[in-house]
């Protein structure tokens, strides 16, 4: 084989490599960092499950008065100890919501979490363990029917720029892509 043949399928190789390991190591860092990100900004934002000290920073840096969890209350758990102790102690207001990310939303379930995130005072921080399928799930709902926001624009809070990989039979979360989908086909067309 020539060297110019060898010289591409060498970059070829080097690509995937780089490819196979940024899809790896996107979900470490994001994970890393909290998967913190602002989804409106001044009203709501999202993360993973937030760690002692971090409810304090989101208050800080960012204005939070109330907390999201969207896995709902779990009375014996450390993280939900700690979560709470800090919520009370920085004088947010803390709501409990249960969703399973291999469960679909059915529709009562869509509704009630529109009413809590359109309740709640602002700006809010919803979560969920890793922020990436219950949280984005949450995230796009919210843009697209009580911010207006575009259905395309709401949907990429539902994607691998956040850790959520919804593959159909693969993912263990796509029924919150399922989800997303029977609440995308209710919302009117584009103007």
């Amino acid at each position: 084989m020539s060297s110019k043949p060898m010289r591409a399928l060498r970059t070829a190789a080097i690509g995937l490599g780089l490819t196979c390991a940024g899809l790896v190591l996107w979900p470490v860092w994001l994970q890393a960092n909290d998967n913190f990100h602002m989804v409106k900004n001044g009203v709501l934002y999202r993360s993973a499950q937030p760690g002692p000290g971090d409810l304090a920073r989101a208050v800080q840096n960012h204005g939070i008065h109330s907390v999201l969890n969207l896995r709902g209350a779990q009375p014996d758990a450390e993280w939900y100890q700690v979560e709470r102790r800090d919520a009370a102690a920085l004088g947010l207001q803390h709501v409990d919501f249960a969703m399973s990310a291999s469960r679909k939303p059915d529709p009562q379930d869509v509704a009630a979490l529109l009413k809590v995130m359109r309740d709640l005072p602002k700006p809010v921080l919803i979560h969920c363990r890793s922020g990436s399928d219950r949280t984005g799930f949450a995230a796009a709902l919210y843009l697209a029917e009580l911010a207006g926001a575009d259905k395309e624009v709401a949907e990429r809070q539902l994607s691998f720029a956040y850790g959520h990989v919804g593959i159909p039979m693969l993912s263990a979360a796509w029924p919150m892509d399922q989800g997303w989908q029977e609440v995308e086909a209710q919302l009117p067309p584009a103007s």
